[in-house]
């Protein structure tokens, strides 16, 4: 460490090989440089490979920050002496500055905190988060470092405050489980309840594997959902612009014309014009609007209502297409979410209301209460999800062959996979017969617009021939 010369003031600083500066302290005209604490790290590079070293830097959250910025994963970090040099020191000023490039104190993060305000994680999120954390603590990092680490990588949706937040309750003697328990914004009961089962096992690393790819495979199956039903709405989007556009603004341009001409018109170009002059009538709009609007929020007052959401969610499962599409991914979460909790250790009482609570549909929800409240009287599971009459029968028989043979999460997990894979043949299934459906649909109707218009222009040239 180089310290700068004789005869400058307090405000001196020497500048080291990390970029931070360290002090200068004037005692008696003579510059002293307050020796920095060192630390010693055992880290892990990105080819896998363990790097030991020693550091002279301020305390172990700036070892950390600079072994984040080299790329190395630390596994353990531990003052290995002059770590109290500094308080030994008597001096009459002692300043800290640090570069540009430093870490950002807390000063400044705090003053970000209103536009970093935290928000539920997606799934896909919530899974990198657990994947990283799992492959720390496999590598044989201590959870208290490993919580830091995360705070300094940062998983994308979870911000660092959450690592920092669950390191500090651990390091003040929660579990793991309970730290997470006290953000339940970010970590759901579910992701407790099985972090708590895998401290109790003592395979936390195992269950935080099951929980990334559960997550894992529910984010699959939205992008499924999703994916399926981007093209159909791209098509119907353009092709109402389309329509809007050619009926509010090209075809009036066509009726003037048309209109000025003694000319008997066609049947479609009268039918056409008729359509034409509803479509820019601003009575209609504000009507048809009103009408939308009025509609929409008795839908939302019929929604809110227990009676109106249960028959809502009723109808959703009897949906034509549709609903097939709606029942597979409710059975499959319903199986994958129980599997993965039995699977773990969670009693099978606390499972099935956790269960409960995941499931979006109040129909489900009600079938899996009676079910716990069965099982709570000393029936056994696949008995109740019969008797609901909800439950298809495949599920229900493989759930009964696999209490018979002790392995009923083996068993949900063939009933989540089953569905998994009808839920996708029945998603090709409905884009490829809706493609051709709304390419017809549209085409229809253009051809009808283009007839209409085509029609009155061959009228209005025979009459001109004649």
């Amino acid at each position: 460490m180089r310290v700068e010369g004789e005869g400058e003031d307090e405000n001196s600083f020497s500048r080291c090989e990390d970029g931070f500066h360290s002090p200068v302290v004037v005692r008696g005209g003579i510059n002293e440089a307050v020796r920095m604490p060192k630390f010693s790290y055992k880290a892990r590079r990105r080819s896998g490979e363990i790097e030991e070293g020693v550091l002279e830097l301020a305390d172990r959250a700036t070892v950390l920050a600079q072994l984040d910025r080299r790329g190395l994963f630390p596994m353990a970090v531990e003052a290995s002496g002059g770590a109290s040099m500094a308080a030994n020191k008597t001096a009459k000023t002692v300043r800290v500055a640090l570069s540009p490039t430093a870490t950002p104190t807390a000063a400044s993060s705090t003053g970000l905190s209103f536009f970093n305000r935290k928000r539920k994680p997606s799934l896909q999120e919530l899974a990198t988060f657990t994947t990283q954390l799992a492959n720390l603590l496999q590598a044989g990092m201590p959870l208290v470092e490993a919580l830091r680490s995360m705070a300094a990588l940062e998983s994308k949706g979870i911000g660092p405050e959450v690592g920092a937040q669950l390191r500090k309750d651990v390091t003040e003697g929660k579990n793991l489980s309970a730290a997470m328990a006290s953000q339940s914004l970010i970590f759901p009961e579910m992701y407790v309840s099985m972090v708590r089962a895998g401290e109790h096992s003592g395979a936390l690393v195992e269950v935080l594997r099951r929980l990334a790819d559960h997550y894992i495979r529910f984010a699959e199956v939205r992008h499924k959902v999703t994916s399926a039903m981007v093209y159909p709405a791209f098509v119907i989007g353009v092709g109402g612009v389309m329509i809007i556009f050619f009926m509010t603004w090209m075809l009036p341009r066509f009726m003037g014309i048309f209109k000025g001409m003694k000319v008997t018109l066609p049947l479609s170009t009268r039918m056409l014009m008729a359509v034409g002059d509803l479509a820019t009538n601003w009575m209609i709009w504000a009507g048809t609007i009103s009408f939308v609007v009025a509609a929409t929020w008795l839908f939302v007052r019929y929604r809110a209502t227990p009676e109106g959401h249960r028959e809502i969610d009723a109808y959703k499962l009897r949906m034509p297409v549709i609903g097939r599409i709606i029942s597979l991914s409710l059975f499959t979460q319903f199986a994958r979410t129980l599997a993965t909790l039995l699977q773990n250790g969670v009693p099978v009482l606390v499972a099935l209301r956790i269960t409960e609570q995941v499931m979006p549909n109040v129909v489900l929800k009600e079938a899996i209460s009676r079910t716990r409240e069965a099982v709570t009287d000393g029936k056994s599971l696949a008995e109740p999800l019969e008797q609901s009459k909800v439950f298809p029968r495949l599920m229900v028989d493989l759930i009964k062959i696999g209490e018979k043979t002790g392995d009923v999460p083996g068993s949900l997990r063939n009933v989540a996979e089953t569905y998994e894979n009808e839920l996708a043949v029945a998603l090709r299934v409905v884009t490829t017969l809706i493609e051709p459906v709304l390419i017809v649909v549209i085409a229809v109707f253009v051809g009808f617009l283009l007839f209409g218009v085509m029609s009155a222009m061959f009228a209005i040239t025979g009459s001109v021939a004649r």
